[in-house]
């Protein structure tokens, strides 16, 4: 079974929207398990204080590394990634997140305030994930979206396996459009390409859109989609 181990100082956001759709079905068939551990149990003052001012001034509060360190060291040791949800991390990436899904889980601190004391991220060799450039209220709601990028591609968990390798970012290309009935829209037709039963056509066609848009919308896709391709 994958097992996801999260650490929060807000243990009632989970499951939220992992517990419905995919994910959820999955979570109660046992594919895969959850288990939050709430970060306050470590602290060992009455007011189960998390965290203090930054050394050197500033705004804010940072998260304290001997609280992290014993809540950490709370869940069952394995060799499973510690992950620390960071604006400042690596991009998570679809390559990433498949690699995750083949291992045995995670353990995912989510941090608040201004972030972690710099030495529990050495000390404990976390991890620092990234969703993208900007800044979210805390680490939940990534943490959330890392968890719903691994566990669709848990097997089993998606109706047609199919489906995953054509989607955005399984070959570095973002997804070819998409058409459904009714077969004209406000004046629009389904092109013609997607009804005429030729399949060939149709795998060139979606190939042809896919490179079209990522070459218009992610630039940095397209150089690294074509340095691939580029023979050694």
């Amino acid at each position: 079974m994958w097992r996801a181990s999260v650490l929060t100082i807000f243990p009632e956001m989970f499951p939220g929207p992992l517990g419905v759709s995919l994910a959820g079905k999955a979570l109660a068939a046992n594919v895969w398990s959850l288990d939050t551990h709430d970060i306050r149990n470590a602290a060992t003052d009455k007011h189960r204080t998390v965290d203090d001012t930054p050394a050197g001034g500033g705004p804010g509060m940072v998260m304290k590394a001997d609280v992290l360190a014993r809540a950490l060291d709370g869940v069952p040791h394995d060799t499973r990634p510690r992950l620390l949800m960071s604006p400042r991390g690596r991009p998570l990436t679809q390559a990433r997140a498949a690699e995750l899904a083949r291992g045995l889980g995670v353990v995912i601190l989510c941090a608040r305030f201004e972030g972690v004391d710099e030495r529990l991220i050495k000390a404990r060799k976390l991890e620092e994930v990234s969703l993208g450039d900007f800044v979210l209220s805390g680490g939940e709601p990534a943490a959330i979206a890392l968890l719903d990028a691994c566990v669709r591609l848990l097997p089993g968990v998606m109706g047609k396996e199919a489906s995953a390798a054509e989607e955005s970012f399984a070959d570095g290309l973002l997804e070819y459009p998409q058409y459904t009935r009714p077969p004209v829209f406000e004046g629009e037709p389904i092109p013609e390409v997607l009804t005429g039963g030729d399949h060939a056509k149709v795998a060139q066609w979606r190939r042809e859109q896919a490179e079209k848009l990522t070459r218009e919308r992610r630039p940095d896709l397209w150089a690294a989609y074509l340095a691939r391709k580029r023979p050694n």
